[in-house]
């Protein structure tokens, strides 16, 4: 333990602790350095293309990163940012989000449709096909188990999913006293999710500003509504992605900065002096580089170390 704590750092006990309607809200406590940099920079900028359209960002290993955004196609680049590969979706509609199987395939939502869709080699096939539903976001999760968020047609019920394959495994819909866990709207709110090192499902809300992290078998374990001690603007989550600490990492584009959580939700720091123009989806490469695309006018994807 001492060696482990010399190597890492502690945590401090100190957090705020709120009941809001039923649920545990970790919102803050001092900040541990964990091994995280003083000052994290940016050591690499990718021109995807896409302008203020880039979305989504996801890592294919550690030398490169695929990307999409407001329109129908998937970018691979290598991390001096030479495009690679591009690859029109099956349907021709913008993906909601993308993740990596453990295999290396490309895996993609299209809400439009209703699918849920698998890039073997140049090849598209539909994995699942959600009637009633509107999927968005998704990650690989343990055992080449898949999670997806989604929303029904009627925009009343929110739901994750865990998939095998093409099979339904468990949903994740409802706390213990039958409260919605997820929000539900009309307007365009996506959801984005990652699997923690520690199997918890974290899902970002941003229609209902906030973080909803869930154990496993999907017992509610904390929501993070943003850190109370700053004015600067309200909490907005989008892109959400976890570190080998099992730190959680959430884009806020409002602010221009990201937060970073503990895995039991207690705020440790931003990442907000690398000059961030509306970051929304972020992804966490096996060295714990940060990639985070910005929807800013000019659509790069900056690389940043934040670890020693």
């Amino acid at each position: 333990m001492e060696e482990l704590a010399h190597r890492f750092g502690t945590l401090s006990a100190s957090s705020t602790v709120v009941e809001e309607y039923g649920y545990v809200v970790l919102n803050h406590s001092e900040e541990s350095p964990m091994a995280m940099l003083e000052e994290p920079e940016v050591t690499a900028k990718i021109d995807t293309g896409f302008g203020n359209g880039l979305h989504h960002v996801v890592a294919q290993n550690d030398e490169e990163i695929w990307t999409s955004g407001w329109d129908k196609i998937l970018k691979l680049y290598n991390l001096n940012g030479e495009l690679i590969k591009s690859v029109q979706t099956k349907s021709g509609n913008a993906p909601q989000d993308m993740t990596i199987t453990g295999n290396g395939d490309l895996v993609y939502t299209d809400d439009k449709d209703g699918t849920v869709n698998i890039l073997k080699n140049t090849n598209i096939e539909e994995m699942v096909w959600l009637p009633g539903w509107k999927p968005q976001g998704v990650c690989s999760a343990f055992s080449d188990h898949l999670l997806v968020i989604m929303v029904n047609d009627d925009f009343d019920q929110t739901k994750v999913v865990r998939y095998f394959g093409s099979t339904e495994t468990q949903t994740i819909q409802f706390d213990d006293k039958g409260r919605a866990l997820y929000s539900s709207s009309r307007l365009t709110h996506p959801k984005y999710i990652t699997e923690n090192g520690n199997r918890d499902i974290c899902v970002s809300d941003c229609w209902a500003g906030a973080v909803v992290v869930v154990s496993e078998g999907g017992a509610l374990r904390f929501k993070y509504t943003g850190d109370p001690s700053t004015s600067k603007g309200p909490f907005d989550p989008h892109g959400i992605a976890a570190d080998s600490q099992s730190r959680i990492l959430i884009s806020d584009p409002t602010c221009n900065r990201i937060h970073i959580l503990d895995q039991d939700g207690q705020f440790l720091r931003y990442i907000e002096n690398c000059n961030l123009r509306s970051p929304r989806g972020i992804c966490v490469n096996t060295k714990d580089e940060l990639f985070v695309a910005e929807s800013g006018d000019d659509g790069t994807v900056k690389k940043i170390k934040y670890t020693n």
